[in-house]
């Protein structure tokens, strides 16, 4: 058995969407940082991640908490809201008793709880001023009360303007490209104590995304809005790419 047994739990953002590999399947940030853990320790690292894309938070806690805990991991990854924050009405004290949840769990089951606030996307969305607004407040509450906790790892993103910029996002302006996903794992890495490869950080810009426009609002933004319409999730009838342990050894050399 692995020393180190990591489980992500979380939405689009975990579970790697916007950074697709050449064969359709999503990479992403945990998986990076997987990788990027096994390769700075030198050891293999045991991974699954439960993430799905669209999930509240809630349904986040009470669909994928309990079976990633059940795999008993020594760390647990948990991001969510991001979704809540686009709904018109969104209780933040909610979402941040979801981290307070997540928090007591781990304390019961002896798991490292590694927290993550999401990259903000805001420049970039319509309605921006509301979801950038948002989103500093439930960055700030979650803060606060994890603020007396210094055995949590903390990797916010939030306040990342460089990683707000354009460049750092895929076409459809709300989850990040493979460059962004890069970022947020070498500041993961970094947080828990490891040397994650310098050119994470920012990696050479990608071509501009193509759609722009009438055809971002149609292509983009016109499924969005239909998914809310019809009560629909992009990640309905969708299962965790990784629901079971597999190992992830160092890469070679």
């Amino acid at each position: 058995m692995a020393s180190v047994r990591y489980v992500a739990i979380g939405d689009s953002f975990t579970e790697g969407v916007g950074d697709e590999l050449p064969d359709g399947r999503v990479r992403g940030w945990a998986d990076l940082v997987a990788q990027g853990w096994a390769d700075a320790s030198g050891q293999p690292v045991e991974y699954a991640n439960f993430a799905i894309r669209g999930k509240l938070v809630w349904p986040i806690v009470e669909q994928q908490l309990e079976p990633a805990l059940a795999l008993r991991p020594t760390h647990l990854s948990f991001n969510g809201g991001g979704n809540d924050m686009l709904r018109p009405r969104t209780s933040v004290s909610r979402i941040v008793d979801a981290f307070t949840h997540v928090l007591r769990r781990c304390d019961e089951e002896g798991v490292t709880l590694i927290v993550l606030s999401g990259a903000n996307p805001s420049a970039q969305l319509p309605l921006s001023r509301v979801i950038q607004r948002r989103g500093d407040l439930l960055s700030a509450a979650v803060a606060a009360r994890l603020a007396d906790r210094a055995d949590i790892i903390r990797a916010f993103n939030w306040p990342d303007r460089e990683l707000s910029s354009p460049p750092y996002w895929s076409e459809d302006r709300l989850h990040m490209n493979s460059r962004g996903h890069h970022r947020v794992a070498a500041r993961v890495l970094t947080a828990l104590g490891q040397e994650p490869p310098a050119d994470w950080w920012s990696l050479p810009p990608l071509p501009p995304a193509a759609t722009r426009g009438a055809a971002y609002y149609r292509e983009h933004v016109g499924p969005w809005v239909r998914r809310r319409l019809t009560g629909t999730s992009s990640g309905d009838g969708r299962a965790p790419k990784h629901g079971e342990w597999f190992d992830v050894p160092p890469s070679a050399r």
